[in-house]
C-alpha cells in the first residue's frame, strides 16, 4: 500500500473543542489507535473565540493514572501548569452543628488481605463499630491536615514518595489545556469554527464539519467537546435528563482570591456550606480558584456576593454568573458523534465528577476498540455504552444529593433540602444504613472495572455527616474477636504510620519552591 493509499484509508476523528475535556480524549484515543494499529488521524478543532471563564478545577486520582498512563511527568506537569497536589475534600458547615469534616480519596481497605469472613471495608467497619471517626485511617486526611506534599526529602536531598496511593490535583484549566496542546505531537491543532455540520441524507450521520472561512472537514466520527454549547450533539436527538429536582443549584458565581501568605497551600478542595449552596476553593499554586454556586429561588445574585464578601471578610471581583442546568443528554452518543464532558452532562462540581467522567467515558471507547467503533455497524454497542454513561452519571448525582443530608434547617434552601429534597434513593439508603453496615455489595458493579462511587467514597462523606451508626458495624465482629482485636490492631497501627509518614512529608509550599 502506498503512502497515498494509506492516508486514504485513514478514518478521520475530529475533536470538536479543546479545553481539558477535548485534549485528554484525543490523547486517550491516539493512544488506543496506536495500540490496536486502527489507521486513524486525530484532529482537534479549537474555536479562538470561546473564553475561558472557570477559576481552578480538580480531578479525582484517575487522571493522575491516565497521565502516567500517557507518558507525561509529574514534575513538568506541575511546573507548567502552576498544579497542586489534592488529597480529597474539606466539607465546612455541611452539618446541622456546623462542624466540618475531611473527605479523604484513599483507601487504606485496598492495602492488604481482607480477614475471612469480613467485608472489603473491614478496616472504615472496625473504626465505626469502635466509635472512631473513619477518616483517621486514610495517610490523606493527615497530609490534608498538615498542608503536606505526598513527598519526603531524603538526607542526600532526594525525594520519596510518602503515599502508595494515587491522588488527584487541582490546576487552572486553560492553562491545562495549553499544556496538554504542546504535548498532542501528531494530532492536528485546527483552530477555526464550526459553523455547521453536512449529514448522510441515510443515516444522519455527520460527514463534514462546516467552517467559517476554511474549506470543510470530512469525518468519520466527532467527538463533541464543545462544553454547555453542546455545538454538535445539540443538532442531534440526543434528549436530556434534567436533575434540577434533586441538585437546585442553578446558579455559579466564580472568583479569584489570593493564597494567604500566613498558612500553607491547602491540599484539599474547600467546600463551604453556605445559606443558599457551597463556596468552592481550588488552590493552584499562585493563587485560589473560588465560586459560590447557589439556588437562585433563594439568593438573588447580589444577595450571594455579598453573603461571601460577609463570609471573606473582603470584597470579592466576580469574573460573571454562570447559569447552570444540572443534568445530563438521554443519549451521549448518536450516531457518529459523542459527547463527552460539560457536553454531555454537569453537575456541580462538589466532586469533580467532570473531568473524571470526561477520562472514564474515553476509556470506554479505548475498550470498545476504535474498529467497532469506526465501522458504523454498531447500534448494540452504542446502545450499551449510552446505558453506561447515563448510569455513570446518575450515580454521581445520587452522591452528591447525600451530601446534603446532614439535616441543616437554618435557611430556607436547607430546610427545604433537608424537608424534600433528598431522593428516594438517598432516604432508602439512609434507611438501611441505619440498621446495617455500608458494603461493596451495596452498590451494582460497574462496568469493565473502572473507577466508580461505592462505598469506599461513601464511607467518609456518611461518616462525616454523622450519619453511620456503631451497631451494625460492631455486629459484623461480634462472631470473631480475634477479627476485632486484628481490625483495631491494624487500625492503630496505620494510623500511627500515616501520621508518621505526614510528618515526615514536605510542606504543599515547601514542595513547589525546591
Amino acid at each position: 500500500m502506498t503512502q497515498t493509499d494509506k492516508t486514504q484509508a485513514q478514518k478521520h476523528i475530529a475533536i470538536v473543542g479543546g479545553g481539558t475535556a477535548g485534549w485528554l480524549t484525543a490523547l486517550v484515543l491516539q493512544k488506543s489507535a496506536e495500540q490496536s494499529g486502527v489507521p486513524a488521524r486525530l484532529s482537534v478543532i479549537e474555536s479562538p473565540n470561546i473564553p475561558t471563564v472557570g477559576v481552578g478545577e480538580g480531578s479525582t486520582s484517575i487522571f493522575r493514572q491516565v497521565l502516567l498512563d500517557l507518558g507525561f511527568d509529574e514534575a513538568e506537569f506541575l511546573r507548567e501548569t502552576g498544579a497542586t497536589f489534592k488529597f480529597g475534600i474539606h466539607h465546612e458547615g455541611w452539618r446541622k452543628d456546623g462542624g466540618s469534616y475531611f473527605g479523604p480519596i484513599d483507601d487504606p481497605n485496598a492495602l492488604g488481605p481482607v480477614p475471612d469472613g469480613l467485608p472489603s471495608n473491614w478496616l472504615h467497619q472496625a473504626r465505626i463499630g469502635a466509635g472512631k471517626d473513619v477518616a483517621a485511617t486514610h495517610l490523606f486526611t493527615w497530609l490534608m491536615r498538615g498542608r503536606k506534599s505526598p513527598y519526603a526529602c531524603k538526607k542526600n536531598g532526594d525525594l520519596i514518595a510518602v503515599s502508595p496511593f494515587h491522588y488527584a490535583y487541582h490546576f487552572d484549566q486553560s492553562r491545562l489545556g495549553r499544556y496538554l496542546a504542546s504535548k498532542a505531537q501528531g494530532i492536528d491543532h485546527i483552530r477555526g469554527e464550526v459553523a455547521g455540520v453536512q449529514r448522510d441524507a441515510q443515516t444522519g450521520d455527520i460527514t463534514s464539519l462546516q467552517m467559517q472561512d476554511m474549506p470543510d472537514i470530512p469525518v468519520d466520527l466527532v467527538i463533541d467537546c464543545t462544553g454547555f454549547r453542546r455545538a454538535l450533539i445539540g443538532q442531534l436527538e440526543a434528549g436530556w435528563v434534567s436533575y434540577g429536582d434533586i441538585l437546585p443549584l442553578n446558579k455559579a458565581m466564580p472568583f479569584w482570591l489570593d493564597h494567604d501568605p500566613k498558612k500553607d497551600i491547602a491540599p484539599y478542595t474547600q467546600a463551604k456550606a453556605l445559606g443558599a449552596g457551597w463556596m468552592w476553593g481550588i488552590p493552584v499554586q499562585d493563587r485560589m480558584g473560588c465560586g459560590y454556586v447557589f439556588s437562585d429561588a433563594h439568593c438573588s445574585e447580589d444577595q450571594a456576593q455579598q453573603e461571601v464578601e460577609a463570609t471573606l471578610r473582603q470584597p470579592i471581583e466576580v469574573r460573571r454568573v454562570l447559569s447552570i442546568a444540572p443534568g445530563r443528554l438521554n443519549a451521549a452518543w448518536v450516531g457518529n458523534c459523542i459527547a463527552i464532558g460539560l457536553a454531555q452532562s454537569f453537575l456541580e462540581p462538589l466532586e469533580a465528577t467532570s473531568i473524571h467522567g470526561s477520562l472514564v467515558q474515553a476509556l470506554m471507547i479505548s475498550r470498545i476498540g476504535l474498529d467497532k467503533v469506526l465501522t458504523g455497524d454498531v447500534a448494540a454497542v452504542r446502545a450499551g455504552y449510552n446505558a453506561t454513561v447515563a448510569r455513570q452519571v446518575d450515580d454521581f448525582a445520587q452522591f452528591i444529593n447525600l451530601h446534603y443530608a446532614g439535616g441543616r434547617e437554618d435557611t430556607e434552601f436547607w430546610r427545604a433540602m433537608t424537608a424534600t429534597g433528598l431522593t428516594a434513593q438517598t432516604q432508602d439508603r439512609l434507611q438501611r444504613w441505619s440498621k446495617q453496615p455500608v458494603l461493596r455489595s451495596d452498590f451494582t458493579p460497574f462496568p469493565g472495572g473502572l473507577a466508580h462511587v461505592e462505598e469506599q467514597l461513601y464511607t467518609p462523606v456518611l461518616d462525616g455527616l454523622g450519619l453511620l451508626p456503631q451497631a451494625p458495624a460492631k455486629r459484623l465482629f461480634d462472631a470473631s474477636p480475634k477479627s476485632r482485636a486484628l481490625a483495631r490492631k491494624t487500625t492503630e497501627k496505620l494510623t500511627a504510620e500515616f501520621k508518621t509518614a505526614a510528618r515526615s512529608a514536605i510542606g504543599h509550599r515547601a514542595f513547589f519552591d525546591l
